[in-house]
């Protein structure tokens, strides 16, 4: 059995709780050691219990956390080289290499990182598995390529970004060269990329979607469940949402 919960997911700070048998590891860390540990607590996980923490690239809102975190909790840290050279806030701690093609396992979990078109120098998400179901997350990418589609096949869950709404990202009030960022290529996933993605995959495998690093300017929680569960097939309510605040409680996959 896999589970995994959001601790936070936004421009502000991004952590995701993936858990498998006896092992636990966070995608990213973007908050300090006192509210990191506030957020696990509200799960009800001690931080010292975390085995390692996954970087998914140098972003402050992903890796601000890390170094002290990793440091007063005894965790491992993982990114890829590109990652590991370009987070000067990693400088100051030990850092395990991966290669962003390569599978490799962290106690009972087993760990498919992935590139994805970011605006970061090796920007990586991952796919996990405890050998017989498979967790997929996707955040921070321009758009959707042949390779993330295979990468997120038979998944039993996805964990997918829905940054923002094009109409109201265009007519908001972020400048134009933020505006070009955020929807060119290298940016984030809008609602209508995203039902996309859904629409190619298989979904009869899927038992959650949660809807991710949603805009708090450019997005809204009811705008991104009815793009998604329009991509699905579903009802709205069937879509989770991982928000700034509180993340996501716990979602169990058998």
């Amino acid at each position: 059995m896999i589970r995994f919960a959001s601790l936070g997911s936004g421009s502000k700070g991004n952590a995701l709780l993936v858990e498998a048998g006896h092992t636990r590891v966070l995608v990213d860390c973007g908050f300090g050691q006192r509210e990191m540990a506030r957020r696990l607590e509200r799960l009800e996980i001690e931080p010292a219990s975390v085995d390692a923490v996954l970087v998914t690239h140098e972003h402050a809102d992903h890796v601000g956390g890390v170094a002290r975190c990793a440091a007063r909790f005894g965790w491992t840290v993982h990114a890829s080289h590109g990652t590991a050279a370009a987070a000067r806030q990693l400088a100051e701690v030990a850092v395990r290499r991966f290669d962003s093609h390569a599978a490799f396992a962290i106690g009972d979990l087993e760990i498919h990182p992935y590139p994805v078109p970011h605006d970061a120098r090796e920007p990586t998400q991952f796919v996990f598995s405890d050998g017989a179901i498979r967790l997929g997350l996707l955040t921070d990418a321009g758009m959707i390529t042949p390779h993330i589609v295979a990468m997120l096949a038979d998944c039993a869950a996805l964990v997918l970004e829905a940054n923002h709404d094009a109409a109201m990202l265009a007519n908001g009030r972020y400048p134009p060269q933020l505006k070009r960022r955020i929807a060119g290529g290298f940016g984030h996933l809008d609602n209508t990329a995203a039902a996309g993605l859904l629409r190619t995959l298989d979904s009869a495998r899927l038992q959650h979607v949660v809807a991710a690093h949603l805009s708090e300017e450019n997005n809204t929680p009811v705008l991104a469940r009815a793009a998604l569960a329009a991509g699905l097939g579903c009802t709205p309510d069937w879509i989770g949402i991982a928000d700034q605040a509180t993340g996501c409680d716990w979602r169990e996959l058998r």
